[in-house]
């Protein structure tokens, strides 16, 4: 455990507000897709903020939906993110991806216009992705055939019409966010027309929030450039070229898999909780694996050794990334905490991190707002509070 300054018991101050503040998800491109556990920008840009310079290196090997990607390029950082769900590798890349005025404009015209005028009764186009009339697992349910073959029609539609890759994986995202609204955990799954006028509204809302990150990173654009975004297992860092191009890590900001919460990172619920890999579907994305494999292990108490196992192979592979005297900031839950959480820390020293806090000091804990977890379902369990750690490479 590293003793901490003045200055740093400062910059942990500000982290710990940040960590506390419960205002809603909002901003720039970050209500783009409500990937689960994914976890507030204004933390996100209090911990770039307060560990790194402008055009420093911050990683999150574990960047769901693209948080802390986002909030390092609008701070003038260059943003590295990684992840093993193409889902995420997907949201994470429209989030971040530039559209010219012609691409927003027709994008516009896509949703505005023809997916209005379109009704159940039309058929997919030509010149639509082929697999748009494949039919995703539990999407053939009565209460979901209807949406499906809408937003089949709608993604047909910007196939044909919309020019460039860009457009039309943006139109994809515009699709997916308003089908979770439809789909995923609906106690009333809305009419064909009400989803129409989801994509819509939708549509308007993401394409005002890239312009405001497009107009935000203006300033900052040629300096740090694109942001790098790989589809790997954490534990497989080292040995990304793509990674290894940009040079060692700064600052990592991230929030890894929770050891005993389990979350569906790669389905929705629809019709009384059956589970669909429909957001692949729809993204075009190939479903990788079940729920153990994005979570580190499954619901089986046996499996927490499995976790701990796949825990410490990421951690060390991500040290291998960060420069020494570099900084991890991670905000993690535990469902046991008084036998995981210095298990946890034991498998941080032997990755090569020590722990930033005085003796004395307290951790930063917080209740987490509006998430739905597995262990959430059962009341107000220690799983739904979480941690901030903050470690330094050694």
């Amino acid at each position: 455990m590293h003793q901490v300054s003045t200055n740093q018991r400062e910059i942990l101050a500000s982290v710990r507000a940040a960590a506390g503040d419960r205002r809603p998800i909002s901003g720039l491109t970050h209500t783009f897709y409500r990937y689960p556990a994914r976890f507030s920008p204004i933390f996100a840009r209090a911990a770039i903020e307060a560990y790194s310079e402008p055009g420093q290196i911050v990683l999150d090997p574990y960047m769901g939906g693209g948080t802390t990607v986002v909030e390092a390029m609008v701070a003038g950082r260059r943003a590295v993110g990684a992840d093993l769900n193409s889902l995420a590798c997907f949201v994470a890349s429209v989030k971040t991806t530039p559209l010219s005025r012609a691409e927003r404009d027709a994008v516009s015209n896509w949703a505005e216009g023809t997916v209005q005028g379109l009704r159940y009764a039309d058929e997919l186009s030509a010149h639509a992705d082929a697999r748009l009339a494949e039919i995703p697992r539990n999407m053939d349910l009565p209460a979901a055939r209807p949406l499906r073959k809408t937003i089949a029609l709608c993604l047909g539609a910007a196939d044909e019409e919309l020019q460039t890759d860009a457009s039309r994986r943006f139109a994809r995202c515009v699709a997916l966010n308003a089908g979770q609204w439809a789909l995923n955990g609906r106690r009333r799954v809305p009419r064909a027309d009400e989803l129409r006028d989801k994509i819509s509204s939708t549509c308007a809302e993401m394409l005002d929030g890239l312009l405001e990150l497009q107009t935000a990173l203006r300033q900052h654009e040629s300096a740090i450039g694109p942001p790098v975004l790989v589809e790997t297992d954490a534990a497989r860092l080292n040995e990304q070229d793509q990674i290894a191009s940009v040079g060692p890590a700064d600052l990592v900001v991230t929030s890894p898999p929770y050891p005993g919460i389990h979350m569906l990172y790669h389905r929705w619920q629809v019709d009384g909780r059956k589970e669909t890999d429909a957001p692949y579907w729809i993204a075009a994305c190939k479903d990788g694996e079940g729920s153990s494999f994005y979570n580190f292990a499954d619901r089986r108490r046996q499996a927490e050794d499995r976790y701990f196992e796949k825990a410490e192979s990421t951690l060390r592979a991500t040290r291998k990334v960060v420069r020494k005297g570099g900084i991890m900031i991670q905000m993690i839950a535990f469902s046991n905490p008084a036998r995981q959480l210095n298990r946890y820390l034991r498998v941080m020293e032997r990755a090569g991190f020590a722990e930033v806090r005085s003796k004395h000091q307290r951790r930063v804990w917080r209740d987490v707002p509006g998430r739905r977890w597995h262990a959430n379902s059962k009341g107000n369990l220690p799983s739904s509070r979480e941690v901030v750690l903050v470690h330094e490479a050694t």
